[in-house]
C-alpha cells in the first residue's frame, strides 16, 4: 500500500559559526549574519519519508517556509529523492514564532493528500521542539515524538520506537500520524547524480523573476514580466517549478501570521562574554582529574 509523504523541512543558520552580529535588536535571528544550511534533523526526517516510499511506494513532497533563498533546500531535497517541492514564502510571514509557524504550515499540509506528515525533532536556530506537536494538534493528527526508528507500517496503521529519558517506548497508531525524527533514526543520503542532473535547473518563480531582472535590465516592465511569465511556463512544462504558495494562496488569517500571531516576546537580549583569569594545566591522568574535581567542588563550582 503506498503512503504519500510530506517532509517539513527547514534552512537555519549555522550556529556553529555564530558571532556577536547573529541577533537583531528586537530579537529576531540575524539570519544575513551567519551562512544557512539545511536543518540536520530534518535531513532524517527527509530520509525517513524516501525510505517510506521505496518500501512501499508513494510520494514524498518536500515544504518550507522561508525567505526566497530556502529553494535552495528544496532544490537539495529534490536531488535526494523528493517528488515534489513547496516553497511558502511572504513578508507577512516575518517574525513568526512557532505559534505562527505551526499555523501557517498547517495551512499548507491541510492542501495536500497525505498519510504521514514528518520534521525534525527541532530545529538549530531556536531548539523549542514545538512546531512538530503544534502543527499536529492544527492539523488534528496523532503526533510522535522523538521517533528514532519505523518498525512496522501496514493496514493504515504504524509503529514506530521514540525515544524517552531514560529509554524507549513502542508505540502504535492509525493513519495519519505527524513524526518527529531524531538524528539517532538514519544515515540521511547524500544527494543522487542523476537527480541533481534532473533538477539542477529547477526553481520557484521568485527566483525566476530575481534572475530575468537582473539579466534584462534595458528591457521595459511590459517585456520583463512577459519573460518572466515564459520562463515559468517552460519550466512548469518540464517539471522544474518549484511550487510557490503565499498566505493569500493558503487562505490564511492574518492576524494568525507573523508578529501579529506570534505571542513569543523577546523581553531582552543579554550578550554574555566568559574571561579567564588563569588557567591551569591538568595532567591527562587518572589522578590528574580526579584532582581536577576534588578541588573544584571544594571551590564550589560543582557540587
Amino acid at each position: 500500500m503506498p503512503y504519500n509523504c510530506v517532509c517539513l523541512i527547514k534552512q537555519v543558520p549555522d550556529t556553529k559559526k555564530i558571532s556577536g552580529q547573529a541577533m537583531n535588536d528586537d530579537g529576531t535571528v540575524n539570519r544575513a549574519a551567519l551562512p544557512a544550511i539545511f536543518n540536520p534533523e530534518d535531513l532524517n526526517a527527509l530520509e525517513t519519508a524516501l525510505q517510506i516510499k521505496e518500501r512501499y511506494g508513494g510520494t514524498v513532497t518536500a515544504i518550507t517556509m522561508g525567505l526566497p533563498s530556502a529553494a535552495d533546500i528544496l532544490r537539495e531535497s529534490l536531488y535526494r529523492g523528493a517528488d515534489d517541492a513547496i516553497l511558502v514564502t511572504d513578508r507577512k510571514c516575518a517574525a513568526s514564532d512557532t505559534l505562527a509557524t505551526s499555523y501557517i504550515i498547517s495551512c499548507a499540509v491541510k492542501k495536500l493528500d497525505y498519510d504521514i506528515v514528518l520534521c525534525g525533532r527541532q530545529a538549530i536556530d531556536g531548539d523549542t521542539a514545538q512546531v512538530g506537536p503544534q502543527l499536529a494538534e492544527k492539523l488534528g493528527i496523532t503526533p510522535i515524538t522523538y521517533m528514532e526508528e519505523l518498525q512496522e507500517l501496514a493496514n493504515g496503521r504504524i509503529t514506530v520506537r521514540r525515544a524517552i529519558e531514560n529509554g524507549w517506548q513502542k508505540v502504535r497508531t492509525k493513519l495519519p500520524v505527524l513524526l518527529t525524527v531524531t538524528d539517532e533514526a538514519n544515515e540521511p543520503r547524500v544527494p543522487a547524480a542523476k537527480f541533481i542532473m534532473k533538477y539542477k535547473n529547477a526553481m520557484a518563480p521568485i527566483e525566476v523573476e530575481k534572475a530575468i531582472r537582473n539579466d534584462n535590465t534595458a528591457l521595459d516592465e511590459q517585456a520583463v514580466k512577459q519573460l518572466i511569465e515564459d520562463e515559468i511556463r517552460v519550466l512548469e512544462e518540464k517539471n522544474l517549478l518549484i511550487k510557490q504558495w503565499d498566505l493569500g494562496f493558503l487562505e490564511a488569517d492574518i492576524n494568525w501570521c507573523g508578529r501579529s500571531g506570534s505571542p513569543t516576546k523577546v523581553h531582552r537580549i543579554q550578550s554574555v562574554v566568559l574571561t579567564a583569569k588563569g588557567s591551569k594545566e591538568v595532567e591527562p591522568t587518572e589522578s590528574g582529574v580526579s584532582d581536577m574535581v576534588h578541588e573544584l567542588i571544594k571551590e564550589k563550582t560543582i557540587a
